[in-house]
């Protein structure tokens, strides 16, 4: 198995000479991400990072990611990560910060586990970004209607996570996150990565790629890592509260998420090229708010 030392000497030998390096590089007229990868190198990470543990990959993603963060909806997976990454340094520093998207419709369950997760993680820096003009959910509904993930669920996406992140992203100088994702979870997620960049240029690791649901659940009750109290009510997979229902036996771990539509993704982790043409359309909402720019925003007060 590759060590973490063995990781560290691949990358001393990519630096030193570009023309042999998997990483892009910028020329004068090129402006590139600050972490750039090709298709091969992804792919090679890919298969050294399928042979390290969990906790390696972690190390590795921190001595060798700048701007990494861990997102986090407080799912059973992040906790694991959030756990082990509490251990990974002998002083008990906890070198990656957390970010929580709060949707201002998360069970109240989820909000009260990101307490217990300050109290028994006080070194973890965990910030918390809402939808940019709202503070509370009777605010958003005054301006955009009640339920609006019935009547416009792209629309509800964006602006209540993907604008959120997006931002935080821009503002904390985010460049790579860790995620939860993991093959067993089914669906769009069966073929997770280690390793990834989205179509925006972020860099997504997803240390527990291979692990199972019950690999999950065995570490948290090992270690006696704090959980969403749903879980024991039958819910698998936690989201905002009127797209999750509990999941029945034999089904897969996320199928009790936005239940009987073909939805399997909120957003963060789908295509970006919607999502950035409902930004252009908000941005001019927000400049001249008496032009309609389009029918799926027309509703939207700013």
């Amino acid at each position: 198995m590759p060590s973490i030392e063995t990781f560290r000497n691949m990358n001393e030998q990519n630096n030193a000479s570009d023309s042999d390096s998997d990483y892009g590089s910028a020329t004068s007229s090129q402006v590139l991400p600050d972490i750039t990868f090709t298709d091969s190198h992804l792919h090679f990470l890919n298969e050294q990072l399928s042979k390290l543990s969990a906790e390696e990959v972690l190390r590795w993603a921190i001595t060798t990611l700048p701007g990494l963060w861990q997102t986090t909806a407080m799912g059973l997976t992040g906790m694991v990560s959030l756990d082990m990454i509490s251990k990974l340094n002998k002083d008990g520093s906890h070198p990656v910060p957390l970010l929580f998207i709060d949707t201002l419709y998360h069970f109240q369950e989820t909000l009260q586990l990101a307490d217990r997760i300050r109290a028994k993680y006080p070194k973890a820096n965990l910030t918390t970004y809402r939808p940019r003009q709202w503070k509370s959910t009777a605010e958003f509904e005054i301006a955009n209607g009640e339920k609006l993930w019935e009547k416009d669920e792209t629309l509800y996406d964006y602006l209540v996570k993907v604008e959120p992140a997006r931002r935080a992203y821009r503002e904390m100088g985010i460049k790579a996150v860790l995620t939860g994702r993991r093959r067993s979870q089914g669906g769009s997620r069966n073929t997770t990565p280690y390793i990834e960049i989205d179509d925006t240029g972020l860099v997504k690791v997803n240390p527990l790629a291979g692990w199972s649901f019950s690999d999950v659940q065995t570490y948290i009750k090992e270690h006696n890592v704090p959980y969403n109290v749903l879980l024991d009510q039958g819910y698998r997979s936690v989201g905002d509260w009127h797209s999750t229902s509990p999941v029945a036996e034999g089904e897969d771990e996320r199928s009790g998420r936005w239940k009987g539509r073909e939805k399997t993704e909120c957003g963060l982790h789908s295509s970006s090229k919607y999502f950035q043409h409902l930004a252009k359309l908000q941005a001019a909402k927000e400049k001249n708010p008496n032009t309609v720019q389009n029918p799926i925003i027309s509703t939207v007060v700013v």
